[in-house]
């Protein structure tokens, strides 16, 4: 009867020695998921998310930090400084 106490005993301690490192491994952090990279079109349409995220491109000291701190400056010069005067080409008269 000894041994068999003995043999519930280590496959209890197995099985908890198991769902301990399960637990774990689940719980270790995942890679940094990448910032998805919104067109200047999309900023165009969605001027808020264009401002907040120039504000948060301008705390970072970097306007060109990445693609979307480009695409976001971008699309407000665009939409509020004017479309041909952004690459400094100006249309003939109109």
């Amino acid at each position: 009867m000894n041994k068999k106490y003995i043999s519930i005993a280590t496959a209890i301690l197995i099985l908890g020695a198991a769902a301990f490192k399960v637990t774990i491994a689940n719980e270790t952090p995942a890679e940094p998921v990448a910032e998805e990279v919104k067109s200047v079109a999309y900023y165009v349409a969605n001027t808020k998310e264009a401002r907040e995220k120039n504000r948060e491109c301008y705390e970072q000291g970097n306007m060109q930090a990445n693609q979307n701190c480009a695409n976001s400056l971008h699309a407000l010069q665009i939409s509020f400084v004017g479309g041909d005067r952004v690459s400094g080409y100006k249309y003939a008269d109109r």
